[in-house]
């Protein structure tokens, strides 16, 4: 069984048990989050699509850690015009444990 969730603007493809890592959320380490926002849920050939969202169904996970993904490097370059800039990001993430999938 799976189920197909949206959280900080994008998509996850999650399971039971899965560790996803999402854009940052605010709320304390092992505390419990429900995402409401289920897009689609399939069990074997049983596959449910919302329209956005499915009503009644929802993904429980608890809150493992939170940090910051390795850095990007962003390098602006123009040849020839003696342009060169160099800039790094790290993003915050929320790193999320699956515990439950219910269909509603």
């Amino acid at each position: 069984m799976y189920a197909v969730i949206q959280t900080g603007g994008k998509q996850y493809r999650v399971s039971e048990g899965d560790t996803v890592k999402v854009e940052k959320l605010v709320a304390e380490e092992g505390a419990s989050i429900d995402l409401n926002q289920v897009l689609m849920i399939a069990d074997g050939d049983d596959i449910r699509v919302g329209k956005p969202y499915l009503d009644g169904c929802s993904v429980t996970a608890t809150v493992a850690s939170h940090g910051r993904a390795q850095k990007v490097k962003i390098v602006k370059f123009r040849r020839r015009k003696h342009y060169m800039k160099r800039q790094g990001h790290r993003q915050w993430y929320t790193a999320l444990k699956i515990t439950n999938i219910s269909g509603g």
